[in-house]
């Protein structure tokens, strides 16, 4: 059997990359789309069709149906291609919603599909709960690991000015493995938006994975003109700093994110949406 040095020598620089990076990709694996990658993902008070992936309470809120696909590069490396999905359709009752996502290389994977639904329980506020199956192909020598999540979500408009978002993600506390007890991500949510002016949004937001410190977040969106937006975010735990711009050209939205994160370095993202009438 031939052996490619090129490969083995990719496969020995990468394979500690994860490692070291695991937990980061434990807490992030729902994170999906460019708007809220360049709001340093403060977006569980975000009412557009990524809530999917952040909080299914808020697309209770959702009048428009809508279709997006994501892809990110993390820290530059082809190895850490990000993908997402996600679709929106709002019914008589309620919303309906479906998504997934993937990422990953030869050596480790990580994919995640399912459903939500979402309903509108006052003009004030809305719920949702999603189901999802998760997925982890590691190497040979560790096999394939999978199991079922659920999400719950609640939004608030408690005035013109301020939106509040709280979700939970994987409720069911999945098991990875039953080796000492491994389980996939816990995390909870809860922030608001708060429209300064017109043009300006504030965005704030506390994160707590049940096995990680907490997470501090900031951000704002500022729109200059008309369907142009700029965006930057602030996170902690560890420190990452954000920002992107995005525009939109009668319902098909571009968004395009940068971030950086200590040690790691830097990942770019964009995102391609469509929305249409009910």
């Amino acid at each position: 059997m031939k052996l490619n040095l090129n490969n083995l020598n990719r496969g020995v620089f990468v394979c500690p990359f994860f490692l070291i990076t695991f937990s980061y990709f434990a807490q992030d694996i729902y994170k999906i789309g460019a708007r809220s990658a360049s709001l340093a993902h403060a977006s569980v008070s975000v009412n557009d069709i990524w809530a999917y992936h952040h909080n299914p309470g808020m697309l209770g809120f959702s009048e428009a149906a809508g279709v997006g696909a994501y892809y990110e590069n993390r820290f530059q490396l082809k190895e850490l291609q990000y993908q997402g999905l996600t679709l929106v359709q709002p019914l008589k009752i309620g919303v309906l919603s479906a998504g997934a996502q993937y990422s990953g290389m030869e050596h480790y994977r990580t994919s995640r599909a399912g459903i939500g639904y979402a309903l509108k329980l006052s003009d004030f506020i809305a719920m949702g709960l999603q189901l999802n199956y998760l997925n982890v192909r590691q190497s040979v020598e560790y096999g394939i690991k999978h199991g079922v999540s659920a999400e719950f979500g609640l939004a608030a408009q408690i005035s013109k000015k301020w939106m509040l978002g709280a979700s939970v993600y994987n409720i069911s506390r999945a098991r990875f493995a039953t080796y000492q007890n491994e389980r996939f991500a816990t995390l909870l949510r809860i922030g608001a938006q708060y429209n300064i002016s017109p043009k300006i949004d504030w965005l704030m937001e506390v994160e707590k994975d049940v096995l990680f410190p907490m997470k501090l977040k900031g951000a704002f969106e500022y729109q200059p003109i008309t369907d142009f937006y700029l965006r930057m975010g602030l996170s902690t735990a560890p420190l990452e700093y954000s920002f992107g711009l995005g525009y939109n050209f009668k319902g098909l939205y571009l968004d395009i994110a940068s971030s950086y994160k200590q040690i790691l370095g830097f990942s770019t993202g964009v995102s391609l949406q469509y929305y249409w009438k009910k």
